[in-house]
């Protein structure tokens, strides 16, 4: 196919814009996430259009050196503004932050109205930093594109131990003796340079989606941050790409929103699939971690049945166990048949019996129960008519290092009360 032999240099210009731009600001995306200052980079991507207009007024040029000047120049006072007016008034953050997006974007706004009444014609294409336009990339652009993303990607791997610290544990980090200050400074000065990157392809409206868009769906696959950095730029790369193809197959398409529908059709497909951290996948769990409280429940009932009446082998029909489990019919005989498949009960004509394994698994099941109803009375000093639910939630996920380790402390516990 014509558009991935990359002989045309205006789709070379495109692909290797959106790739740089979406892989260095994913990686920068993934601290502001950690941090929690996804509202800060929405209002640093509003604030940068005064500074695109200001820098036009005054060279008069579209040139991509004095507008990403003039972009970082507004983006960063705004940063700054932000945090002035949290620690200097009563006003939250996210106050704070709404007060300075509205400000600033509607300054631009008025500004880009009065350059377009001017009659300049060097101002045509100047909206484009409102919605992007990534064909519009020329070499120029590219160039000063490679710059900027080098510089972001060499920032990120200098600095990458020290920003991880800041970004997980602020306190640590200044006990550490790491200027914490100057390093959270550098990290939303990149911020403002990834969303400055960003706004000729993007657009100022979009560009908070490629910051956060491609490390929140990398959070959802891995719980390591160098392999989340890499994941979100590899992520946020192919939707450079995909909405660049999309671009040039259809050429009314934009390719800026092309990019941000697909990082997050991405996202979502992420949030419903990814193998640990996906809705899917925390369903399932969660349907087998009640499953498996369920039938521990069925064994532990026939287990204290048997101690009650002296016979852990007596057959117990359905009505028996639905006087101490409430279940459906249905739902019941169906655990039942899926106990007897384990090999842990046995049917009979009068009913359903334990097997010697059966019977081993619910002692086994009390003895957790009543080993942490001993910890939290002996040892925690809870009164016991507090502690029975408790010990119904928490003996399905006792370990046996768990088990242990508590009859140890109770043991302990009760030697040093008959001292």
């Amino acid at each position: 196919m014509e558009f991935f032999s990359f002989s045309d240099p205006n789709v070379r210009y495109v692909v290797l814009g959106t790739l740089l731009l979406t892989g260095s600001t994913a990686m920068i995306g993934s601290f502001a996430l950690l941090k929690k200052k996804v509202l800060v980079g929405d209002a640093i991507a509003h604030a940068v259009l005064p500074g695109v207009c200001l820098a036009f007024i005054a060279t008069g040029t579209k040139h991509p050196i004095p507008l990403s000047l003039g972009a970082f120049t507004t983006g960063w006072l705004a940063l700054v503004l932000i945090d002035q007016i949290t620690h200097r008034s009563k006003i939250k953050e996210d106050t704070a932050i709404a007060l300075v997006l509205s400000v600033t974007f509607g300054l631009g706004i008025l500004l880009l109205t009065a350059i377009q009444h001017t009659g300049n014609a060097a101002q045509v294409g100047l909206s484009n930093f409102l919605f992007g336009k990534a064909a519009a990339l020329v070499s120029d652009d590219l160039k000063i594109l490679t710059l900027l993303s080098l510089i972001l990607m060499a920032m990120v791997l200098l600095f990458f131990k020290e920003f991880t610290l800041v970004a997980f544990d602020k306190s640590f980090a200044q006990a550490s003796g790491l200027p914490v200050q100057r390093l959270e400074l550098l990290l939303t000065s990149l911020t403002v340079l990834a969303i400055v990157v960003g706004i000729r392809a993007v657009g100022i409206l979009l560009m908070t989606a490629m910051l956060i868009t491609p490390p929140a769906a990398a959070r959802f696959w891995t719980h390591h941050l160098p392999k989340m950095v890499l994941l979100a730029a590899v992520l946020g790369m192919l939707a450079g790409l995909v909405g660049s193809f999309v671009s040039y197959m259809a050429p009314a398409m934009p390719t800026g929103p092309w990019i941000v529908i697909t990082i997050s059709l991405i996202a979502y497909g992420s949030f419903l699939l990814a193998p640990r951290r996906g809705l899917l996948a925390r369903r399932i769990q969660q349907r087998k971690h009640q499953r498996k409280t369920l039938t521990e429940n069925i064994l532990k009932l026939f287990y204290e049945l048997g101690e009650a009446d002296g016979h852990f082998y007596k057959s117990r029909t359905l009505d028996t166990i639905r006087q101490y489990r409430p279940l459906p019919a249905g739902r019941l005989a169906q655990e039942l048949k899926r106990l007897q498949k384990q090999n842990m009960l046995q049917r009979e004509r009068a009913g359903w019996v334990l097997t010697t394994a059966g019977k081993n698994k619910g002692e086994e099941i009390s003895r957790l129960h009543r080993l942490w109803e001993l910890y939290l009375t002996h040892y925690l000093k809870i009164k016991p008519d507090h502690v029975h639910e408790d010990a119904e939630s928490i003996e399905h996920v006792i370990t046996p290092a768990l088990a242990e380790e508590l009859d140890s402390l109770v043991k302990l516990h009760t030697k040093q009360k008959k001292k």
